[in-house]
């Protein structure tokens, strides 16, 4: 999973953004982060992604990307791409 590109915009008040954030490091996943608190253009860029307003958005090297992801769902896509 360390060879993928993974991008996730998110903030620390979030907790589905914290979650996720959680579920990355323990899985050792080589990602980059956003906190849109802080990165106006990361926060417009996760919002024409998505085309929504909410967090946290994980955009992968396929090209796709998902929004508020449960564990379950970030392993199935993260295995994918193995």
């Amino acid at each position: 999973m360390s060879d993928n590109k993974v991008t996730m915009y998110g903030a620390e008040w979030c907790g589905d953004c914290r979650r996720s954030k959680k579920f990355l490091d323990s899985n050792n996943v080589n990602y980059t982060y956003v906190d849109i608190e802080h990165d106006e253009a990361g926060k417009e860029k996760a919002i024409s992604i998505s085309g929504k307003q909410s967090i946290p958005v994980i955009a992968f090297s396929d090209g796709t990307f998902m929004v508020e992801p449960s564990d379950i769902d970030l392993k199935k896509k993260l295995d994918e791409l193995i």
